[in-house]
């Protein structure tokens, strides 16, 4: 599908010159977005043993941050579509950096589910939405590479926040690296002042004259500002469900959230099971990350061709089989220099996805419904993530039992070999200390019979 034509977007995109720090501000926000809720695994132990709460309640933070990531999405897009990015992504950076520094002072699990989980998700989510908005404001042309630069982000800041908060972890311990943390989040401020608004002309259709003036968010005169305030009160846009093509795209990114975080969860773990050294095993995730670093702006390079951008819903296609290819050949996978193939492969499928898959959402609905759009596919997106490692561990779990019942039958076999063989050797040790008794006794029965057999002849 060939890009929307640049008068649907009320305007011309720059293509590059400002757009460019735009696409910075956004690689900082979005790699905030995507790295915090992983890294803070790290703190982990630590909040545990502080909190004196179980592994499973501390878990939960994580998963509480990304349920408030996505399902914040359509509140997201209400609030860019009638005040711009610029604000939103500002006020999702200072809500991210308040939810840490108010963190380090939690003193229960609850507290932290509130501060942590609650406000700093739905700050991430503020971030999320704003930044992909405001890219497609910017950019139609050389979108594609605009779009894999931003996502980048994600892979980049995990690669970095991951030994800064270890190193913090150690200085300061998980209150003091909170805090830290909740500071340079702060700089998703400075991210959204750097998307400042773009500069639209007015349509002919419009009663404004046709003078330049910086961009109201949904239009630019009177008329589309109240239109503006009339969307801003409709929540969820169900009129995208009659989309073909948005149907189509949103059950293949169902299908594929479901099981795509799975394979990070327990590559690790896998690794371990085939005998790999701990170290060598956690090695395998930073080979990955660092693979999916080059791999998003290189697919948006590749996607900005003109041999592709027409094609680029077949590309992504292409990049989801790609993905579950390599995972499908996973468990055939015993050696540890097929892993570190593995992860290779592993890194360009999962970079190539998420370099596209916002694009993708932007080439099927346009500038003008991609705000709304992306607010609804966050929120649906929100259940398949939460469910998808839960359901792989069940399927662990299930093995798990399986082999704890193996070895529990193998247990009572082996205590019940053990039996018959104690009662054997009782049964061989009764017998044979009958059979040296019976001598025993008869050599006394005679002795009591005769008592003195030498003096018999004598008293004859």
């Amino acid at each position: 599908m060939s890009p929307a034509p640049a008068d649907e977007l009320d305007h011309k995109p720059l293509d590059g010159g400002w757009g460019w720090m735009v696409v910075f501000g956004a690689h900082i926000s979005i790699g905030f977005a995507y790295a915090t809720p992983k890294v803070l695994s790290i703190f982990f132990k630590e909040i545990q043993e502080d909190l004196g709460s179980s592994f499973s309640e501390i878990a939960l933070i994580s998963s509480i941050m990304l349920a408030a990531m996505y399902a914040g999405g359509p509140v997201s897009s209400v609030l860019v579509k009638r005040f711009g990015s610029r604000p939103v992504v500002m006020l999702g950076g200072l809500m991210c950096g308040v939810s840490m520094v108010t963190a380090s002072f939690g003193t229960s699990i609850i507290y932290l589910y509130l501060c942590i989980g609650i406000i700093g998700g739905c700050g991430l989510s503020l971030n999320l939405n704003a930044s992909l908005t405001i890219i497609s404001k910017y950019f139609l042309a050389r979108r594609p590479l605009a779009n894999g630069l931003a996502m980048a982000g994600s892979p980049v800041f995990l690669c970095f926040l991951a030994p800064v908060n270890q190193y913090l972890l150690v200085k300061f311990g998980w209150r003091g690296s909170l805090l830290i943390l909740g500071g340079l989040m702060l700089n998703c401020c400075v991210a959204g002042a750097l998307m400042r608004p773009v500069i639209v002309s007015c349509k002919p259709s419009c009663s404004a004259p046709q003078n330049e003036v910086k961009e109201l968010p949904n239009g630019c005169s009177t008329k589309r500002n109240g239109r503006c305030m009339k969307n801003a009160g409709s929540f969820l846009d169900m009129t995208f469900f009659k989309d073909r093509g948005f149907v189509i795209y949103l059950i293949g990114n169902i299908m594929f959230i479901f099981g795509a975080y799975a394979p990070i969860v327990f590559l690790s773990a896998y690794a371990v099971s085939q005998g790999v050294e701990e170290y060598s095993a956690a090695y395998l995730l930073s080979i990955m990350g660092f693979v999916d670093m080059f791999v998003r702006p290189g697919t948006g390079l590749i996607a900005n061709s003109k041999w592709i951008r027409p094609r680029i819903q077949y590309f992504f296609s292409f990049a989801m089989i790609f993905n579950g290819t390599c995972h499908l050949l996973c468990p055939l996978i015993t050696s540890y220099a097929y892993m570190v193939v593995y992860a290779v492969f592993f890194g360009v499928g999962f970079g190539m996805v998420f370099a596209l898959i916002f694009e993708c959402l932007m080439d099927l609905m346009g500038s003008q419904r991609f705000p709304s759009a992306v607010g609804l596919v966050t929120i649906i997106e929100c259940f398949p993530m939460l469910l998808g490692p839960p359901a792989a561990v069940m399927n662990i779990f299930n093995y798990h039992m399986l082999k704890k019942e193996e070895m529990a039958k193998d247990r009572e076999q082996n205590q019940k070999n053990i039996e018959n063989k104690d009662q054997v050797e009782m049964k061989q040790t009764s017998e044979a200390a009958m059979e040296q008794s019976e001598p025993e006794g008869k050599e006394k029965n005679g002795a009591q019979r005769d008592p003195c057999p030498e003096n018999a002849p004598n008293e004859m």
